[in-house]
């Protein structure tokens, strides 16, 4: 979901690039039949307008004090059709997003960048098995990678192991996000990651252990004209089945029907999940930002009939909102959250990452 908030936001910070619409001729759009290989399909597709890479993780220190991380690059195709005179051409834009909740501190930090490639300033290589954004870094190593982000407040050096196969989200290998030829994306996931490092906040220095999930996302689409916005959950429960869920919402208040879900087991076999086999509800209970004047549902009730499973999704930092650096672009809610209800009669329990986007004001993407 990410990507077509990336493509506003770096038309934003960039005035020369205007956001895409419908993609040009030199690009593909996502559509069914799309053969997947790893390691491959974990790096770059320049064939493709648009790409991302997100990590979100809930880890707690040996002290019991508690954090959520976001990690998250944006690849922006520009031109494809001239051949580069320079190395400071611009044929793709980078940005990258950190952001550290600090559930037990409660407080809320996060930073940018935006890059073009450069002499190596940013980029992706299979062939070295990095993606990077200046000292902003993932370094994989088969099925493990190593996160490294610096920002001026804090510094995050953790490894995730993969516990779990890669997982296509969608159907046919893609997941759709409109009704109209190409509004879908290729999007994987991986589901279940054990997280092991160290944060510095401050002056002190916390060895911490949890779990993360990654998303990787490559499309050329933007939002269709009468959407305007979304909200995405995942979720990681106690008994190491995983949930991930997308509304998107339309100007008139409505949910489209492109909006969908897929349940991962305990064995890591996935099921795609269609708008009418779920609910997801937002409950009176809201944050109100002070810096944007947006609204955010922050408590939320999950429904899936057919799993026998029920949760409120819920969060004990409300204030972790991404405030944008240019007045033009859009502002979002993405935050760590707790989930706690029942599954066939039982508890469970478990937590994940909510993304809320267009409370502050509707997304243009695609108009």
């Amino acid at each position: 979901m990410r990507s077509r908030l990336a493509a506003l936001l770096i038309a934003c910070l960039l005035p020369s690039v205007a956001a895409p619409q419908k993609p040009s001729a030199p690009y593909r759009i996502a559509s069914p039949g799309y053969r997947y290989s790893f390691p491959r399909d974990h790096f770059n597709h320049p064939d493709f307008q648009t790409e991302w890479w997100y990590y979100t993780g809930n880890v707690k220190a040996a002290s019991g004090r508690v954090f959520g991380f976001q990690m998250t690059f944006f690849r922006q195709a520009e031109r494809r059709d001239e051949t580069p005179d320079s190395p400071w051409a611009i044929e793709d834009l980078y940005m990258a997003h950190i952001a550290l909740s600090d559930i037990s501190g409660g407080k809320f930090y996060h930073s940018e960048r935006l890059n073009r490639a450069g002499p190596g300033i940013a980029g992706v290589s299979e062939e070295s098995g990095r993606i990077w954004n200046g000292n902003w870094q993932v370094l994989w190593s088969g099925d493990r990678q190593k996160l490294d982000a610096i920002a001026d407040e804090w510094n995050l050096h953790i490894t995730l192991d993969a516990k779990k196969p890669p997982v296509i989200n969608g159907e046919q290998g893609i997941s759709r996000k409109g009704s109209g030829p190409g509004e879908a994306s290729h999007y994987i996931s991986l589901t279940r990651l054990a997280a092991n490092g160290t944060m510095e906040l401050g002056r002190e220095t916390y060895f911490i252990t949890g779990t993360a999930w990654m998303d990787h996302e490559f499309f050329s689409h933007s939002l269709a004209p009468d959407q305007a916005g979304w909200d995405w959950i995942s979720a990681q429960f106690d008994d190491q089945a995983e949930l991930m869920l997308y509304r998107m919402r339309r100007k008139d208040g409505s949910v489209d029907p492109a909006s969908a879900a897929t349940y991962v087991d305990g064995s890591g076999q996935s099921r795609h999940l269609s708008l009418r086999d779920f609910t997801m509800q937002p409950l009176a209970e809201r944050w109100a930002s002070p810096a944007t004047g947006a609204s955010y549902p922050v408590r939320w009730q999950i429904s899936v009939p057919s799993l026998h499973l029920n949760f409120e999704v819920s969060t004990r930092l409300p204030q972790q909102e991404m405030t944008a650096t240019s007045p033009s672009a859009p502002n979002y809610w993405e935050g760590a959250v707790e989930i706690a209800g029942t599954r066939g009669g039982e508890s469970t329990r478990g937590v994940g990452y909510l993304e809320m986007t267009g409370y502050d004001k509707p997304l243009k993407l695609g108009q």
